[in-house]
């Protein structure tokens, strides 16, 4: 099972490193093409305004569309949570608008309100550690959204069918149990497309 983690920016390495724990093959997705090699893309986190650009300019958007219309899971992490919202807190455009949120950008503060906590996530047995570092947070979830952890009353990780997406950074810690969600869940996809 091959996981790719879109790589024009973000912690694209410590990403790979926790998709290989779980025993599926991580690559960096660096072209468009590459998609066809991989049955989930992890989209990191970074700056979502840039990754954004990005995407477009490397014709990312309407591919990575057609990548989620075809069932293939897709899990964003910080950033990646924003770019694949509908709607952005504040009426910024968005840039994939495939899951069913609305989120706020930086949420939790500056850089250095950055912190470490544990955290329950419905569908894992025991506390997940997670790093918020500027992160957002989801402000409102459509009917067909699954809340998966909510911190001091906000959502922080939360799923729509193939889309998985956590404020937080699970890839800068030890703890590879979201990716493994993450996987589990690529798995699924591909029993069910086979």
């Amino acid at each position: 099972m091959r996981i790719g983690v879109l790589a024009l920016q973000g912690a694209v390495t410590e990403h790979i490193v926790s998709i290989e724990k779980t025993g599926a093959q991580g690559l960096p997705i660096k072209r468009v093409e590459q998609l066809e090699e991989v049955e989930g893309l992890i989209i990191p986190g970074g700056e979502s305004t840039t990754i954004g650009k990005l995407m477009r300019k490397y014709g990312f958007i309407e591919a990575i569309r057609e990548f989620a219309g075809q069932g293939k899971p897709i899990f964003g992490t910080c950033a990646g949570m924003i770019v694949l919202a509908k709607h952005i807190a504040g009426g910024e455009p968005g840039h994939l608008e495939l899951m069913d949120i609305t989120v706020a950008r930086n949420a939790f503060g500056r850089q250095r309100e950055s912190f470490e906590c544990d955290l329950e996530v419905k569908g894992i047995a025991e506390p997940v550690r997670a790093v918020f570092i500027r992160a957002p947070l989801i402000n409102e979830v459509g009917p067909d959204v699954d809340v998966l952890t909510i911190y001091k009353d906000e959502i922080v990780t939360a799923r729509q069918g193939n889309l998985l997406v956590s404020s937080f950074h699970p890839e800068l810690t030890d703890d590879y149990r979201l990716h493994q969600y993450f996987a589990d869940m690529v798995e699924d996809s591909i029993a069910a497309n086979p």
